[in-house]
């Protein structure tokens, strides 16, 4: 019975995300926005998160297993590489340096952020532990 009741709020989470992507999907085509859908989805329950209009605990199993099983969702992409085989012989090696370039780019970028903020929040933590006198 527990198994059933976990399977349930996981999928129950799982919806949750999707009604916060359509509504994404239905603001960008609405406002016309420049930005994708599943960005303008990020941004908005990280809105939600911040406004704690919604706990993180809410969503933690769904957001779990969406990432857990996060290559399922890439195969549909490889498969349609298959149909894409002339491309392929043209321009693969180049789709292959763009892929390579970003990648490391994208990780670079993303070790920048952690080390920042990690280093914002050793200072906060400091400076909370050691309230100035006087203040």
């Amino acid at each position: 019975m527990r198994k059933i009741e976990n399977g349930l709020l996981t999928l129950g989470q799982i919806l949750v995300l999707a009604l916060i992507w359509l509504i994404a999907d239905y603001l960008v085509h609405r406002f016309h926005l420049p930005i994708p859908a599943n960005l303008t989805g990020m941004l908005l329950l990280l809105v939600l998160v911040f406004s704690r209009v919604v706990k993180v605990d809410w969503l933690r199993k769904g957001a779990s297993w969406l990432l857990a099983e996060m290559l399922l969702f890439f195969v549909p992409a490889v498969v349609a590489v298959v149909n894409y085989q002339p491309l392929m012989r043209q321009q693969g090696l180049r789709i292959m340096l763009v892929l390579v370039i970003s990648t490391i780019v994208v990780i670079a970028v993303t070790a920048w952020v952690v080390d920042k903020l990690y280093r914002f929040e050793l200072k906060w933590a400091r400076r909370k532990s050691h309230p100035v006198k006087g203040a």
